[in-house]
């Protein structure tokens, strides 16, 4: 953004902030302004414009919790892209508590939703944080690792998330300073990796954690809370925000069924929250993704290239979802790859 000393005086400027309590128990920020006719002149002062919205914002939303069951809280992200005005705040973070410790499901984009996450499990509960499971390597859900690094805590994954972490962490990293204006973040592989299937006991309460074969991408963890058969999807699971295909969509359609077949009494998606049945949202997102298919085989049949197929496959679901042009494209790319040589 440039700025132009001679120009006419804008909006009033914040100038500086003062912590107020809010509702929720969030620390918020009262803001007092600058006069309309005064202005900034300090370059150094410029310099910090972008930090200083970067905090603005990471404060502006309230880190609200959904007591979904006893001892399951969620904090639901917006269904938006990552950007400065939300402060990536934009996946769905849980935690879980149980009799000895707790275990963090997801934890964000930034160090900073760490923190609040982190902040929201201390208000709740005195017990330490003896896991953090992260459902994917995708930015928004392992970010805010950094906020519970210490020595009793322990980072859980698939097996294959330290391998997608090295491949990709650094982009994703990049994409977080460029699109939120943090720091790039910092990445912290899982240290109990899991290949198939794993218990974590919390005291009282097991976790049974489930490694997938590729579907949504190619390490892709659920978490199945037994004590109140609440079943965490990661991004297995998208409730009216365009599903991102990052792996393999037959493999998807296999994973839907067996998490379907699983006696879960409520469902936490990555994306969204589920207002009626949990079925409901399973058959909304493989329409989309029945959809995804059979317009790429078709397109297939009539040889259209890559570009002809983006331009046409898919669009009947525009209206169906949010992020629809944002998302659909890359899927169609993804799909055609992934089906071309079938």
């Amino acid at each position: 953004m440039a700025f132009d000393r001679n120009a006419p005086p804008a909006q009033p400027r914040l100038a500086h902030l003062d912590p107020v309590d809010s509702l929720s128990g969030a620390v918020g920020f009262r803001i007092h302004h600058v006069g309309a006719n005064q202005r900034f002149h300090s370059p150094i002062a410029m310099r910090c414009i972008p930090v200083l919205l970067f905090a603005l914002s990471s404060f502006a939303h309230a880190f609200d919790l959904r007591e979904a069951a006893p001892g399951v809280f969620v904090h639901v992200g917006e269904q938006q892209e990552l950007s400065t005005a939300n402060g990536g705040d934009i996946a769905n973070l849980s935690f879980v508590v149980g009799e000895k410790c707790v275990a963090a499901i997801d934890t964000g984009t930034t160090p900073s939703l760490g923190e609040k996450l982190r902040a929201a499990i201390k208000r709740r509960t005195s017990l330490p944080v003896c896991y953090v499971i992260n459902t994917h390597a995708h930015p928004d859900h392992v970010f805010g690792n950094a906020a519970f690094r210490s020595g009793e805590t322990r980072f859980a994954g698939h097996a294959k998330l330290p391998a997608a972490l090295a491949a990709k962490g650094k982009s994703y990293s990049n994409l977080v300073a460029r699109e939120v204006g943090a720091a790039a973040p910092e990445i912290i592989p899982p240290a109990v990796l899991v290949k198939d299937s794993a218990e974590l006991d919390l005291g009282g309460r097991i976790l049974h954690v489930k490694a997938w074969p590729t579907a949504h991408t190619d390490h892709d963890l659920t978490v199945f809370d037994q004590n109140t058969r609440t079943l965490f999807t990661g991004d297995l699971l998208f409730v009216k925000r365009t599903p991102v295909v990052d792996g393999s969509i037959k493999g998807w359609f296999a994973a839907s069924k067996e998490l379907k077949a699983i006696p879960a009494k409520r469902v936490i998606p990555g994306h969204g929250w589920i207002e009626g049945a949990a079925s409901d949202a399973f058959q909304a997102q493989e329409r989309y993704l029945t959809a995804l298919v059979e317009g790429t085989r078709s397109a297939l049949k009539r040889n259209e290239t890559i570009q002809q197929a983006v331009a046409n496959v898919g669009l009947s679901e525009r209206d169906n979802w949010l992020l629809f042009d944002t998302n659909h494209k890359r899927n169609v790319t993804a799909v055609y790859a992934d089906l071309e040589w079938e």
